[in-house]
């Protein structure tokens, strides 16, 4: 029986990656999935979705991770090379934990009912657009905060 990738730059036939599967680094995966996820239920009580209405707690939720995904990227292909479990701890973590885009496509199919079908494609497509652009403008943004350092 073969092992499978749990990440797809893992390659568990080469023992550097194996540790990926080492206790500490799914420790800290643990810990931060549950920080960012407690971070994402306080948003979606300080922004409740209004049925029939746009998700705005979602939306942020979403925008917000993948812009700090991208900047997180930056950090730790250029800044911080040495620090092994901060990209599990921040990236699948509590990135992981803070991100949903299983209520994201949820919402979307709440919303495709008569009265609400231009919300769910504006939300649908709005999401897509605005999480991509995030991604580009954290990267953008830590990439010359740290060329200006």
């Amino acid at each position: 029986m073969s092992q499978e990738a749990v990440d797809s730059d893992v390659d568990l036939h080469v023992p550097a990656h194996r540790r990926e599967l080492h206790p500490r680094t799914l420790g800290v995966i643990a810990i931060g999935g549950a920080l960012g996820a407690l971070a994402r239920y306080g948003i979606g009580l300080w922004l409740p979705t209004v049925p029939g209405g746009f998700p705005w707690g979602t939306f942020a939720i979403n925008v917000v991770g993948c812009l700090l995904i991208g900047v997180l990227m930056v950090l730790v292909t250029d800044v911080f090379t040495g620090r092994p479990l901060l990209r599990p701890f921040l990236g699948v973590g509590v990135l992981g934990g803070f991100t949903t885009f299983s209520t994201y496509a949820n919402e979307v199919r709440g919303l495709l009912r008569p009265g609400s079908v231009p919300v769910a494609f504006g939300y649908l497509a709005g999401t897509l657009v605005s999480a991509l652009l995030a991604v580009i403008i954290g990267m953008v943004a830590a990439r010359r905060l740290w060329v200006l350092r």
